[in-house]
């Protein structure tokens, strides 16, 4: 995959937390030189700045979209994110099919409030606004429309926009250093509802993001999408009501005590899960307001995530080696997971790297090594794709590498996940395949 190395969080100074954690040293300077690896240029093309004033709405109800620029002639449209020919090569660009009617808004200035009426019938999605005015400026602000109640459909998808927000590089108060702390050593804060840079693009959405929703969309696939606003403020029992499975095929690092309770309690009651990238539910973080502040590593608060996703977080690609294939490995579980994909044992398939996790003593007992990419970056260990039953025989599969979702197109991966969603949401397949089942999924 061609692809911008994305850096992980490896702290250097966590303030404000009863769980305070050093950045001195190498850790420091790691801090530094992760937050310049992971920016992406900035095209600097003309833009109105705008965002919403939260990660998801609901269908019926009005969004309120929040002015930080000042513009004449604005125009406001809003967009689904859905089917596209071919990748997104722009990364400052989104793209997707307008719902509702073209409003003129004339002047704007900064702090202006837009309600955003949010159409009864507008299903589940990533939408985003678009503001255009004169001098090729354009804008994009994106949100999460939620179902109108969870359970619309069987399945989830949940989107990372807890930690688009982490990544944000924008200069809020204009002091000229981003307001992350991945910009700045000692800084442990970052706004929820503010633009994001690149013309209001999520960092990395055009390879990270909008492969998986543009195939869900083009196959039509009824799926609910989420923020991680709904994980944080909805209980374990009510997601296990609501879905069968929930996919998590972004970067989900940064969580909330209360996400990461709802999520694991789900499992617990035997809903499954999907992971389609790395270094997921990796640092705590608080939110007040539109504040989020991190807090430390779940590894460091006695939470490690592998107990959860079965892999747990090791490195990043700091010198930019690029991906790597995987290598398929003999499981039981993998005569099911990648039937009809042409691979056996020792083929080599797909490109994976940037972040990588493997197992640890805190993965859960019997989960099986599907595949790995050997010796990622030189290092000596080897990024794992992982698959287990848990004792409430909920089942969970993690990449253990990026991306899985960022390469949904290529026929493996794509036979792959959808054998994955088959057999982790049986009552509510997404094709015709019934390969899982009479092969089993243990």
């Amino acid at each position: 995959m061609a692809c911008a190395a994305l850096a992980v969080a490896a702290p250097a100074v966590v303030t404000g937390s009863a769980f305070q954690l050093r950045g001195d040293g190498d850790d420091a300077r790691q801090e530094a030189l992760e937050g310049r690896v992971e920016r992406e240029p900035v095209t600097h093309r003309p833009t109105v700045e705008a965002a919403f004033a939260a990660e998801s709405y609901r269908p019926g109800k009005t969004g309120r979209l929040v002015l930080f620029d000042s513009a004449t002639h604005v125009t406001l449209r809003v967009y689904r994110v859905g089917d596209a020919v071919g990748p997104l090569r722009e990364r400052d660009v989104m793209r997707g099919q307008q719902v509702g009617s073209t409003r003129r808004l004339g002047r704007v200035t900064p702090g202006q409030a837009i309600p955003v009426p949010l159409g009864p019938r507008w299903p589940s999605g990533l939408y985003y606004a678009e503001l255009t005015a004169p001098g090729d400026r354009i804008g994009y602000a994106p949100f999460v429309l939620a179902p109108r109640r969870l359970g619309g459909h069987r399945v989830a998808v949940v989107l990372p926009t807890q930690t688009w927000q982490a990544y944000n590089f924008r200069d809020d108060d204009g002091n000229g250093t981003a307001d992350s702390w991945y910009a700045s050593p000692g800084y442990d804060r970052a706004r929820l509802n503010r633009p994001f840079e690149n013309r209001g693009v999520p960092g990395h959405y055009h390879y990270y993001d909008e492969p998986f929703l543009r195939w869900l969309d083009h196959n039509r696939y009824r799926v609910d999408y989420l923020s991680d606003a709904e994980p944080k403020a909805t209980s374990g029992s009510t997601l296990a009501r609501a879905y069968e499975l929930i996919v998590f095929p972004g970067h989900h690092e940064y969580v909330t005590e209360h996400g990461y309770d709802a999520v694991t309690d789900f499992r617990d009651r035997g809903g499954n899960l999907m992971f389609l990238s790395a270094n997921n539910f990796f640092y705590e973080i608080t939110i007040a307001g539109d504040v989020m502040t991190r807090v430390g590593k779940w590894l460091s608060l006695g939470r490690p995530e592998a107990a959860l996703v079965g892999v747990a977080y090791f490195g990043y690609d700091s010198a930019g080696h690029g991906g790597s294939p995987w290598t398929l490995r003999s499981s039981r579980a993998g005569r099911w997971i990648f039937h009809g994909t042409g691979l056996r044992p020792g083929s080599l398939f797909s490109s994976g790297g940037i972040e990588a996790d493997a197992t640890t003593s805190a993965s859960p007992p019997g989960t099986q090594i599907l595949a790995e990419i050997r010796n990622i970056w030189g290092q000596g260990r080897s990024a794992q794709m992982t698959y287990y039953v848990a004792p409430s025989g909920a089942k969970v599969f993690a990449a253990g590498a990026f991306s899985l979702a960022g390469s949904i197109w290529q026929p493996p991966v794509r036979q792959t996940v959808t054998n994955l969603i088959n057999a982790l949401a049986p009552s509510a397949p997404l094709v015709e395949m019934d390969s899982a089942r009479s092969l089993g999924q243990s």
